[in-house]
């Protein structure tokens, strides 16, 4: 298996909670290294282009209000398999179907207010990165 890089979102909901240390270290424990962090409070103008692809979607209005809501950490994670594993980790989307031990089973409030967000795709996690992080800023 190749390194990999995939970005990660700590949302709203878990930042509010103060539970950042948290899910990072379930990250960590994984085999996931941070190799770029920052705490920021996600304008109207980054959410709406970040989800942009559930722009026609009915839950998109929701989705940006829930992510200028309060601050989040965007992340770049490093990793064999990254793209994978941070997904295993975070569990799926709904809570109640999430694996015991994962993220999302463990802080996750609802399917909306779900801790995490990671990207799907190598191509979507060069994307996501790209989007908040310049090249300099990723300091592996």
């Amino acid at each position: 298996m190749a390194i990999q890089r995939t970005f990660s979102i700590i949302k709203p909901d878990a930042t509010k909670r103060n539970l950042t240390g948290a899910v990072v270290a379930k990250l960590e424990e994984a085999g996931l290294r941070v190799v770029a962090s920052k705490r920021i409070h996600m304008t109207k103008d980054q959410a709406e282009g970040f989800y942009a692809v559930h722009k026609e979607r009915p839950f998109f209005g929701e989705l940006v209000e829930f992510m200028i809501s309060e601050p989040v950490v965007v992340q770049v994670l490093e990793g064999e398999d990254a793209v994978a594993k941070n997904r295993e980790v975070m569990g799926a989307t709904n809570p109640e179907e999430a694996d015991a031990g994962t993220i999302r089973k463990e802080y996750a409030l609802s399917i909306g207010e779900n801790s995490v967000h990671g990207s799907d795709s190598l191509e979507n996690a060069e994307i996501e990165i790209n989007f908040f992080f310049k090249p300099e800023e990723i300091v592996g």
